[in-house]
């Protein structure tokens, strides 16, 4: 994983595939800190493990969203206030 991570580039969430009506779908975001944000406090743990984020050509999986997440680095409020 880059360890120079850019938190304000633009993002892409890619949710593992379903087949289920209403799951969720792919989604845009102006910061990868808001993708994070969002994947992290939104998906269920079997929905988080099966999606990725992709920003500047690099893409973080699950564990990589979990850990980008919980890193000190991350520049957004956590909603469990860590």
């Amino acid at each position: 994983m880059n360890h120079n991570i850019d938190y304000a580039a633009p993002a892409e969430l890619f949710p593992a595939p379903t087949h289920r009506r209403g799951q969720l779908s792919y989604h845009r975001f102006d910061s990868l800190a808001e993708a994070i944000r969002f994947a992290s406090e939104e998906l269920t743990p079997a929905q988080l493990a099966g999606a990725f984020i992709e920003s500047e050509e690099e893409r973080y999986d699950g564990t990589a969203i979990a850990t980008l997440y919980k890193s000190q680095a991350f520049p957004l409020p956590r909603r469990d206030g860590a």
